[in-house]
């Protein structure tokens, strides 16, 4: 990237918690992607290798670890041009921690309630980073991503319901939702996601999808500090995609509540719906907190 580019970037993501770069994966590259989901889900049980909508709709809502199930993800996460975002938002030595793909059906798309992406994965310090590339062109009536500006500044906040980990921030502590920005763009484009980002996404109200690819990245010297029975299991997976990895844990002042969740899960959508996912995990094989988010 060039300096300026680079500048404007950080500026944008320091100042609001996201920053945006349009079109970044040009239409041949999207169209990859859109082709890949499909042959991915071009399988008897969709079940096997997605979360579907709740219902009898049918329709997958969420495909496990993307970056695992076809190279063309596993690609576009270590994508040169990506990456020299990344490095200008967290630093040099990047380490890819996991995946996640978001489709959000014409009139269905599950609700993502409000949460900030650190409270599943509270790490060391708070340099982790998530690519959101949206594969389809994206505006509210389709379900964009919906944020608070600056709510990254002010820490970690409540995502407890009744004693237990719900993976959302809800009741009282829900931030205004006239404090909301739509993140809206063309395919193509990608929303960087500050991991203390208050964020949500509405139901896609619209005639068309909202796919989207959701690489994560961490700093190497950013180190998990909860291996509960949900979290750590996506460390066997971490890898380093540039730079060097760290012998030293950096650590920022701060209070982390950890995770502990009241019974297995198998995303986000389940465990902020509340719903009991044992035989839906276990059958999944996508039990664990990482996982999960």
């Amino acid at each position: 990237m060039s300096a300026p580019d680079t500048a404007a970037l950080v500026k944008e993501y320091r100042e609001n918690g996201f920053a945006v770069a349009e079109r970044l994966f040009d239409p041949s590259e999207v169209a990859e992607l859109n082709t890949a989901i499909t042959e991915i889900l071009d399988v008897p049980d969709i079940g096997s290798v997605a979360e579907v909508e709740p219902g009898d709709k049918g329709m997958a809502r969420r495909i496990w670890s993307p970056t695992k199930q076809h190279s063309a993800f596993e690609r576009a996460a270590a994508h040169p041009r990506l990456l020299d975002h990344v490095e200008a938002l967290i630093g040099p030595d990047i380490l890819f921690h996991y995946s996640k793909l978001h489709l959000k059906a014409p009139q269905v798309g599950s609700v993502v309630d409000w949460h900030q992406d650190f409270a599943y994965y509270p790490h060391t310090n708070t340099d982790l980073v998530t690519a959101l590339i949206y594969l389809d062109d994206t505006t509210t009536e389709n379900s964009a991503l919906q944020a608070v500006p600056g709510s990254h500044k002010r820490g970690l906040a409540d995502h407890y319901v009744d004693g237990y980990f719900r993976g959302k921030v809800a009741g009282a502590d829900a931030p205004d939702p006239a404090l909301a920005v739509p993140i809206e763009a063309p395919a193509g484009s990608v929303v960087f996601i500050h991991c203390l980002l208050l964020h949500y996404s509405s139901p896609n109200h619209s005639d068309r999808y909202r796919r989207a690819f959701l690489p994560a990245y961490r700093a190497a010297d950013a180190y998990p500090i909860h291996f509960g029975p949900h979290a750590g299991h996506n460390e066997a997976g971490v890898t380093l995609l540039r730079g060097s990895v760290s012998d030293t844990a950096r650590v920022e002042a701060g209070a982390w509540r950890l995770p502990l969740a009241e019974r297995p899960f198998g995303s986000l959508f389940q465990l902020q719906e509340g719903t009991h996912t044992t035989e839906t995990a276990a059958a999944t094989g996508y039990a664990t907190l990482e996982e999960a988010k």
